[in-house]
């Protein structure tokens, strides 16, 4: 995949406290420059932006709250907002969508200027259930409209319902209460099937990719149509979440490969990883309720890896998957209820 593929980056100026033009309306004055602009103010944050396949623009780089415990994910929400990110990345079943919402209305920033992505869980799939997991996640967050909705699994034990799912996701989108649509966790052959059945094709199809697995297979399959990869544990959380990791011998925080290319450029493994999703041109979405984690994991604009690095950690992949088999029925899990705002 070309470097940067289909990313433009936006810088963003620091502002008097009484102006009122927003960075949103910024980015469209300024027309998304393709390189850091020399601008007459001093720059506060620099946002790479990827373009989706239906034209709609998305920051690269979001926060992600895969198991932020409620009580911390409000303040995680606000700390990344105020580093820069202007992407946030929960689901459903995670259950601190209202939490997120509190977060971004405690920043001060404009709906509008935070791109706001979620997901639907399987207990929640079937077209008219979607419809209201939508209802209730927008409730939840406090807003009306959602700027991504995807799927949270294929589910393909019940594949139908998926399909109806996604189905009303193009409703939804039709709308205009949704602007782009996805799916999470699709192996080639559940993109398949899906595209045969549907109209539109996902924007993204968000999975496991970090060093140690990244999925050449499903990432030919995304490019082959059209779709952006979104990496959720870029940096390899995985590998160490609790309930997941902590069995593994091996945490790709730790990897000497990645440590050297991070002592070379003076950056954290983490920072180097995130680059590395960024210069092949996917989104990525760290998790961290630490501030100083979160202000460090949107440090990665101001220094690039070589072809030579990028190779290197493209041949640490095990090609062993960490999360859950896309492919194996989780009944218990999948008949989770989602609750009601």
């Amino acid at each position: 995949m070309a470097k940067l593929s289909n990313a433009t980056i936006v810088s963003l100026p620091t502002l008097e406290p009484s102006c009122d033009i927003s960075p949103r309306d910024h980015t469209r004055a300024t027309g998304r420059p393709t390189s850091y602009r020399h601008l007459d103010f001093k720059l506060k944050v620099m946002i790479m932006e990827l373009t989706l396949n239906n034209g709609v623009t998305m920051p690269a780089l979001g926060l992600g709250v895969f198991q932020s415990p409620p009580e911390q994910t409000t303040a995680a929400v606000e700390a990344a907002l105020a580093a820069g990110y202007r992407h946030i990345d929960t689901a459903a079943a995670y259950d601190n969508e209202r939490e997120v919402g509190d977060g971004i209305r405690r920043s001060g920033l404009d709906r509008s200027d935070v791109f706001i992505e979620t997901k639907v869980w399987v207990s929640d799939y079937g077209y008219e259930q979607t419809l209201h997991a939508w209802e209730k996640a927008t409730a939840k967050l406090g807003v009306d409209y959602l700027d991504m909705l995807i799927l949270h699994q294929p589910a393909p034990d019940r594949f139908e319902k998926t399909t109806a799912a996604y189905k009303a996701l193009e409703t939804l989108l039709g709308d205009g209460r949704v602007r782009a649509i996805g799916v999470s966790n699709f192996m080639p052959h559940h993109l398949e099937q899906l595209l045969a059945r549907t109209d539109i094709v996902p924007t993204v199809n968000q999975i496991e990719l970090h060093p140690y697995f990244t999925q050449p297979p499903v990432q030919a399959a995304n490019a082959r149509n059209g779709i952006l990869t979104q990496a959720w544990s870029p940096i390899g959380g995985i590998t160490f979440y609790p309930g997941f990791g902590e069995h593994r011998k091996k945490n790709v925080m730790e990897d000497p490969a990645i440590a050297a290319i991070a002592q070379a450029h003076a950056k954290s493994p983490a920072q180097v990883m995130l680059r590395w999703h960024l210069q092949q041109g996917r989104s990525a979405i760290p998790k961290s309720t630490n501030p100083a984690r979160i202000v460090e994991n949107f440090d990665v604009f101001d220094f690039e890896l070589s072809a030579d690095e990028l190779a290197s950690i493209d041949a640490l992949d095990l090609g062993v998957r960490n999360g859950p088999d896309p492919d194996v029925a989780r009944l218990a899990n999948f008949a989770r209820v989602i609750s009601e705002p």
